[in-house]
């Protein structure tokens, strides 16, 4: 179960995400960089209790429309070995000390627990408090045995796919987007999906899909 402290980062996460965003191919603020505020998310649990897992939903209002962005960060104590390219940034965390914040993507330790929440072994945990489940994060699984954490990242314009040797693929909806009447419906033929809510500029809430699972062709 991961502890929330009450404590300090310097920087902030929305400081080390102002500049890191603009890089990303999914990003559609304005040129001058984002303007970030925190609208939501959820945290996944560590089994081994060493690396924290972060889904943050962030609304960025510096483009011609508002756009909340769906952003998976994992928090280490020490470098991830051959994920420089993902690093976002370090930080200096007021209990555990420094800490390295990674696009969790690109982190083997997240990727397994976003397929055991897909797949109904780990239950979405409270972004600000400690052992207390998200009840407002839902998953669905249709597929045949576990899925493979060994991925291929992809980014484009429209998000994030993580595809397995196979052909599966989880996609990541990097720019969330509002489902009608609140009812996040996951595409025909998808096996699996993550859904949530998150804050709108004006205050009220929004419910949307999160994540995909569709399926490939098998080797």
């Amino acid at each position: 179960m991961a502890v929330i402290h009450r404590t300090t980062l310097k920087p902030t996460k929305l400081e080390l995400l102002t500049p890191w965003l603009p890089s990303r191919p999914w990003y559609r603020g304005g040129p001058a960089g984002p303007t970030l505020a925190k609208a939501g998310g959820f945290r996944l649990d560590d089994p081994r209790g060493e690396v924290g897992i972060e889904f943050m939903v962030v609304t960025d209002t510096s483009g011609p429309h508002p756009t909340a962005y769906l952003l998976p960060l994992t928090y280490r104590g020490a470098p991830l070995d051959g994920a420089e390219h993902a690093l976002v940034g370090t930080a200096e965390h007021g209990v555990l000390g420094r800490r390295w914040a990674y696009d969790g993507c690109h982190d083997p330790v997240l990727v397994a627990q976003l397929a055991a929440l897909i797949e109904g072994r780990a239950q979405a945990q409270d972004q600000n408090t400690s052992d207390a489940p998200d009840r407002e994060v839902t998953a669905s699984f249709t597929g045949d045995g576990p899925l493979s954490p060994d991925v291929t990242v992809t980014d484009d314009r429209e998000g994030t796919g993580l595809t397995t040797p196979h052909g599966t693929t989880l996609r990541l909806q990097r720019a969330l987007r509002p489902a009608p009447d609140d009812r996040p419906l996951p595409p025909q033929g998808a096996i699996g999906h993550v859904s949530g809510s998150w804050q709108l500029p004006d205050g009220t809430r929004a419910r949307g899909l999160f994540a995909v699972l569709q399926t490939g062709p098998r080797a």
